[in-house]
């Protein structure tokens, strides 16, 4: 089982016209944010099947297909991933040292650039990095929204959606703050997506309290997101802001 038996299952289930409006959906174009990427025309369900097909793939081969230039190559090899983080995170499979492996593996190829668009980044960040910190200190993820990269940024953010899930909103909260002036688009919609989760996983009180300090000093996008299930006077009251 090799890299490139998963390549080939991805191009057997390629069409070339989804390739075209995929090139087009995640902005690849000069200047976008996915300026240079490559789509074969794989959709996700059918590049998620591919992935469990080959679950038992090595370390270093998944290292192979996050190093393809080819976007399918990239999201099936974080997809096994996922799936050796969940598998080495249960009580009757329990790894530690195998999990911080694969946390160390998903990290290398964020800093190099290969979890590079969003769709990539939100399949895998919560279900890897999030999971790891539930019980551990969290700096890593200030260190990422330090970073220059947009990528790693986003991952910070996403990464506490596990937190989320667990009903702990302090390390969403913490990184609001520190990426409130953060305009770039796809900060700004993960911003404003984690703060609606907390309304509406943990307490929507936590939420407005937020907002009540805040409001003002965020973007329209990220504004637009946190408030889109409160109700109609709430929401245009925040948004006037």
């Amino acid at each position: 089982m090799t890299a490139a038996d998963v390549r080939a299952a991805l191009r057997a289930a390629a069409n070339p016209a989804d390739a075209i409006h995929l090139q087009r959906f995640f902005k690849t174009g000069p200047g976008e944010y996915g300026a240079g990427d490559v789509f074969i025309g794989v959709r996700v369900p059918a590049s998620r099947g591919i992935a469990k097909r080959f679950a038992a793939l090595s370390l270093d081969e998944i290292d192979v297909l996050l190093d393809s230039a080819v976007h399918e190559d990239r999201f099936a090899g974080l997809i096994i991933l996922n799936a050796k983080f969940a598998k080495a995170s249960k009580p009757s499979t329990f790894d530690d040292a195998a999990r911080a492996e694969l946390v160390d593996r998903y990290l290398a190829a964020v800093r190099r650039g290969r979890v590079n668009n969003w769709d990539l980044v939100d399949a895998s960040a919560e279900n890897i990095v999030g999971p790891w910190l539930l019980d551990k200190p969290r700096d890593l993820l200030f260190e990422l929204a330090d970073a220059d990269s947009l990528w790693e940024r986003r991952v910070a953010l996403l990464a506490t959606f596990a937190f989320i899930k667990s009903g702990d909103a302090t390390t969403t909260f913490e990184l609001s703050e520190r990426l409130l002036d953060d305009r770039r688009d796809l900060i700004q919609k993960a911003l404003g997506w984690m703060l609606r989760e907390i309304g509406k996983r943990i307490d929507q009180q936590l939420l407005t309290g937020f907002l009540d300090k805040h409001a003002a000093n965020l973007g329209r996008t990220a504004l637009s997101y946190a408030t889109e299930h409160l109700d109609a006077g709430l929401r245009a009251d925040y948004r006037a802001r």
